[in-house]
């Protein structure tokens, strides 16, 4: 008898599972992933566009300062 009330626990605790998960998922709305997608199409745009290359004075320029004339 005691071996059926270790059994019974984990049953129950399934069926409480089954049933809560039911009653989490009655009210799904179908939302739309739209503004995570265009975000994602966003940063897909940012990372395929080409770095631009130094200009060959520029690194001349980060070297100095104005006030170091």
């Amino acid at each position: 008898m005691a071996a059926l009330a270790w059994l019974l626990i984990p049953f129950l605790a399934a069926i409480g599972a089954g049933l809560w998960g039911t009653w989490v998922g009655r009210n799904r709305r179908a939302i739309g992933d739209g503004t995570e997608l265009a975000g994602y199409m966003r940063f897909r745009e940012a990372m395929e566009k080409p770095h631009l290359a130094k200009q060959p004075g520029q690194e001349r320029d980060m070297e100095k300062s104005p006030t170091d004339a």
